[in-house]
């Protein structure tokens, strides 16, 4: 293991925040997951244990999947899961997913948002409703059924927070009805709240003694109110109290992938939102980009969530195909450590960590792959700048 010092943020997904992580923490980055392949006698032994997936199972994963030993608290991130514009079903990968989820058995669901098809003018109060009963048939009520909590963040897709001129929401029904969806008793997501006041948009809760803060990054801003309100949480005795703070958002901070690096596609000033790491937080989880990117930038951990619906993408900096992807993430709270196991869903192959860029370069700055640091740089990779065409 590699020892390193740097905390957790998730702004989901999320989304998708850049809140960072401070270096008063000791952060231990566990590989393990990265040598398993999922033909080896590890992976077979692990099969044979997934068939139980009692509380006492130390490596839960599904049937013929390889998995590292389960944290204090596992995390099951997906992201991005909608297919074309107003549709009401999702891929294969989507429902394979959803049907193998309850085999690692996390503690959460976090969703980095695009749970639905819209973002379009053209789409019909009944056919936004639609949508939104087509993702409760197939991936809310069976998490439900599993005893799953889903923590998620709003996406461009759910409901977007692009506002006209006179700064009304250009997709004003697409908001009311996803509110509408989630706040319907029936589609509890089973999260303990610590704030709801502005839920689905903007909420906090907490489990297992993290803190999560999600907000409202459908769009490229963070306005002054939700900037005030999510340094007002993370300040609050809660959030402090808490061994972890996470975060989630749609939109990154940074851009890692190919047709996302331009502006409106990362969040405004995002390494002056960066700077809320002195609230201790640990890992920014984001969606939006279609791309799977274990990076950190700074102090701040950055898990870009990889695409399990329509349109994946590839990352810059890379001739590497597109993949549609899982992520398992493993928590120690002790040691504030994270393993994180992410699979390919097409192949159910497990992602090698290596294979990934080192470094992504985009418009607004260089995102380092997580256990790369600046210091490990080559000369070449020091000197990389961003072009459009990366």
């Amino acid at each position: 293991m590699r020892l390193q010092r740097r905390h957790f943020l998730v702004l989901s997904g999320i989304a998708s925040f850049s809140l960072a992580v401070i270096a008063h923490k000791t952060f231990v980055e566990a590989k393990a997951s990265r040598d398993l392949a999922p033909n080896s006698e590890l992976a077979a032994s692990t099969a044979s244990q997934a068939k139980d997936v009692s509380s006492t199972n130390k490596v839960p994963a599904p049937e013929g999947l390889s998995s590292p030993p389960r944290g204090d608290v596992r995390i099951v991130i997906i992201s991005d899961l909608n297919s074309q514009y107003g549709s009401t079903s999702y891929e294969p990968e989507v429902i394979k997913a959803i049907k193998l989820i309850p085999d690692w058995q996390p503690d959460l669901v976090l969703g980095g948002g695009d749970m639905v098809a819209g973002q379009d003018p053209s789409l019909t109060k009944a056919e936004i409703q639609t949508m939104w009963m087509g993702f409760e048939q197939q991936v809310a009520a069976p998490l439900r059924q599993a005893g799953l909590p889903f923590g998620f963040t709003i996406g461009n897709h759910d409901a977007s927070g692009t506002r006209a001129i006179s700064g009304k929401f250009l997709f004003a029904n697409e908001r009311e009805l996803a509110a509408a969806y989630w706040n319907n008793p029936k589609h509890d997501p089973g999260l303990q709240f610590v704030d709801r006041a502005k839920f689905p948009f903007y909420y906090s809760f907490e489990k297992d003694d993290i803190f999560y803060l999600v907000w409202d990054a459908s769009t490229a801003k963070i306005l002054p109110e939700q900037l005030a309100w999510a340094e007002q949480s993370l300040a609050s005795p809660t959030a402090q109290g808490a061994k972890m703070r996470i975060a989630i958002g749609h939109l990154p901070l940074y851009a890692v992938a190919v047709g996302r690096n331009e502006a409106g596609e990362i969040l405004d000033n995002a390494d002056k939102l960066r700077s809320l790491e002195r609230y201790n937080v640990h890992t920014y989880v984001s969606g939006h980009h279609h791309a799977y990117f274990p990076g950190h930038r700074g102090q701040l951990e950055l898990l870009h969530a990889g695409a399990l619906g329509s349109g994946p993408r590839p990352l810059l900096n890379s001739s590497l195909p597109t993949q549609k992807t899982l992520t398992v993430v493993d928590v120690n709270l002790e040691a504030e450590s994270t393993t994180y196991t992410t699979y390919d869903m097409t192949t159910l192959q497990l992602i090698d960590h290596q294979k990934l860029p080192r470094v992504i370069v985009g418009p607004n700055g260089m995102v380092l792959r997580r256990d790369v640091e600046l210091k490990d740089l080559t000369p070449e990779e020091k000197a990389l700048s961003y072009s459009p065409s990366n």
